[in-house]
This record gives structure tokens, C-alpha cells and sequence, in this order.
């Protein structure tokens, strides 16, 4: 079983991530170490596009092992997000018998992951779960613990952190996604560079075709250091206090557009994408930012066939009143996440709504 390792340091709650191909066959072996009981019953929770593939062969691994599942199907996509679906798993888990030494296992991207984790965290006052991502997007959300679900008014605004007990990457899950679920999965892996590490943000240009074309080394690679910077950040500021805040670079917009166009039109990687551009062109207008800051953001963004202008049908004003929803927004004073240079980004306070809102009047005009 050839894999990479990090370490998501937590003290007596630190969990391994485990980075490699064919890791869903070796389930059991890695569920046991994690300290896993198979005496009780575990859900599966996964949408119907993974389950087409992955569901069945890894319930039969598992109960080689001696391990009894149930599986919990949900539609794709960020509608599935919600109270309802939620309570429906919530049901499903307590007529299949969990207990607190059950465990939930989140096998898919970042919806999946979520959603599973909040169940997770708040079945019976907090039970065990495992990520197993499926999607290029989920190398981000899969680390750190945040899960949660969203609102009409808000993505993310009813949640909790809660750690899995280890996150079990099968890269080899990367090579069936649909092209425009690669691109979104670049976004956050993107976003890694661009908040930390400029030399990444340039081997992430100069490697781009290979990455595109889902190399195999070069995409572990890749995924590995997406992982390691957030597994740093997470270790430093586990419950979002400072450092951890400056993972949500182009987040305050992307998702205000996401909750506007009832997450559908855009997918969570396009809209952080042309957030993160907008975050720049803010930047450069208050003055923090280094000249062509924004032209380089849009162009290694454009690289992986991502978004980087206004998304159509979205009014300034109306944006900006879902960002004062955001969760980094206190007492109604919008705080933005904004770069100083390519690899280096800051946590800006009582910026001018005027400006902000000039910034998008531009974009919209353009």
C-alpha cells in the first residue's frame, strides 16, 4: 500500500491524512488504526454519482473485515446541504441502530463531507467520522474539521467543528470526475498557494497542463501540499480565533454568490475563483496589494479553466448584503481576507462598504 502521510496536529485529538491510490481497499486496515470499532454500526453517507462506483465495493471491503454498514444516499450538489436532508439522516441513522461508539463515514467531495460530518457531530451529542474524499475539492474540505450545512440566507451558518478520525484520500477516485468538478477541485488547491507559498502558485503554472490532465505524481504532489498548508494553519488555530480566517481568501464573496444563485448556477470552486479575483481588485483599490497581484491571480486561475468575472445576474448591492451575513462579520462590519503579494494574505477589518461596492459595480459593468 503505497501512500503519503500527514499529520493534522491536535494533541490527543491529531489525526493522520493518508494520500494515495487504491487506499479504499485497504479501508478496514486504516479504520483499525484510527481506532474504529467494528462491534458497531457504521453509516455510510455518499451521494448517488459516488455511490454509482464506490458504495457497494467498499461495503464489501468492509465487511470482510467484520464491519456492518449502512449507506445513506443524497442527491449531488449543494442543494443537499440543507435541515431536511439532514433530519432524513438523522432518521435513517437511528432506525439503523448507531450507538456512540458508531462512526459515519463521508465517502465524496465537500457536500458529502459536511453534511456527514454535522450528522457526526451532533448524532447522540457527537459520534466518530471518517472522511473519505472522492473529489480534487475535497483535499480542502476534508482537513480541518468544519462541517456544517447551509441556509437560504447563508451558506455554512448552521455547523460545528468536529475532527474525523482520519481522512483517507484514494486518488485514484480523482480520475473519474467530470472536467468541470477538476477545475472547481483547483480552486482550493490554488487558494493554498496564493494564501502561503509562492513558489507553489508558480510550479502550479509552469505544471499546469500535466495537472489538467490529472498526472498522477504530479496531482499527489499537489494534493499533498494543498493538504500540508492547511494542516499547518488548522494545527496553529484549530476554531478560526486569527491564522485560520486567512483560508477563506475569496470565500466572504464566493459564498454570498452561492447562496444568491441558490447554489446551482455556480459550483463552490467557481465562485471562490472569481471571489479571490475580486479580493484582489479590492486589494490593489484600498492600496495593500503589490502591482499585478490581480492580473496574476486571474491568469493562474484561468490556467485550470476556472471563472474569474462577475457572475451573470447578480446585483453589487444584493452580494454585498449576503457577505454581511458571512460568519467572519461582527456587529454588521464586513471583514475581508485580502492579498498583500502572491503567497501572502491578511485579515482586513472595516473596509469602506463604498468601495467594496464600487469594486463590483465595475466588474458588473465590464
Amino acid at each position: 500500500m503505497k501512500h503519503e502521510t500527514l499529520t493534522v496536529e491536535l494533541g490527543e485529538r491529531s489525526y493522520p491524512i493518508v494520500i494515495g491510490e487504491g487506499l479504499l481497499q485497504h479501508a478496514p486496515k486504516l479504520l483499525q488504526e484510527a481506532g474504529i470499532s467494528s462491534k458497531s454500526q457504521l453509516l455510510i453517507v455518499t451521494d448517488e454519482h459516488v455511490a454509482k462506483n464506490y458504495l457497494e465495493p467498499l461495503r464489501e471491503v468492509l465487511a470482510t473485515a467484520g464491519y456492518r454498514t449502512t449507506a445513506s444516499v443524497i442527491a449531488a450538489g449543494e442543494q443537499s446541504k440543507s435541515l431536511s436532508v439532514y433530519d432524513r439522516i438523522m432518521t435513517e441513522a437511528i432506525q439503523a441502530g448507531l450507538d456512540r461508539k458508531s462512526a459515519v463515514l463521508a465517502l465524496g467531495g465537500g457536500v458529502v463531507g459536511d453534511l456527514a460530518g454535522f450528522v457526526a457531530a451532533t448524532y447522540m451529542r457527537g459520534i466518530d467520522f471518517v472522511q473519505l474524499p472522492t473529489t480534487l475539492l475535497a483535499h480542502d474540505s476534508s482537513v480541518g474539521g468544519k462541517v456544517a450545512i447551509n441556509h437560504p440566507l447563508g451558506k455554512n451558518l448552521i455547523g460545528a467543528f468536529h475532527q474525523p478520525r482520519v481522512v483517507i484520500y484514494d486518488t485514484s477516485a480523482l480520475h473519474t470526475l467530470p472536467k468541470r468538478e477538476v477545475a472547481a477541485g483547483f480552486a482550493e488547491v490554488v487558494k493554498h498557494g496564493l494564501i502561503s507559498d509562492e513558489a507553489f502558485v508558480d510550479w502550479l503554472k509552469e505544471n499546469a497542463d500535466r495537472l489538467w490532465e490529472l498526472d498522477s505524481e504530479l496531482l499527489a504532489k499537489a494534493i499533498q501540499r494543498g493538504c500540508a498548508v492547511k494542516a499547518a494553519i488548522v494545527s496553529e488555530d484549530e476554531t478560526e480565533q486569527g491564522k485560520r480566517a486567512l483560508l477563506n481568501l475569496g470565500h466572504t464573496f464566493g459564498h454570498a454568490f452561492e447562496a444568491l444563485s441558490a447554489y446551482s448556477a455556480l459550483n463552490h470552486g467557481e465562485a471562490i475563483a472569481i471571489g479571490m479575483c475580486i479580493a484582489a481588485k479590492v486589494a490593489e483599490r484600498v492600496g495593500i496589494a503589490e502591482k499585478g497581484v490581480c492580473e496574476q491571480t486571474e491568469r493562474v486561475l484561468s490556467l485550470y479553466h476556472l471563472p474569474t468575472k462577475w457572475p451573470a445576474g447578480l446585483t453589487p448591492e444584493a452580494v454585498l448584503e449576503a457577505m454581511k451575513r458571512d460568519k467572519k462579520t461582527v456587529g454588521g462590519k464586513l471583514a475581508l481576507v485580502l492579498p498583500r503579494a502572491i503567497g501572502h494574505v491578511e485579515l482586513i477589518k472595516d473596509i469602506d462598504e463604498e468601495i467594496i461596492l464600487t469594486v463590483m459595480r465595475e466588474e458588473v459593468e465590464a
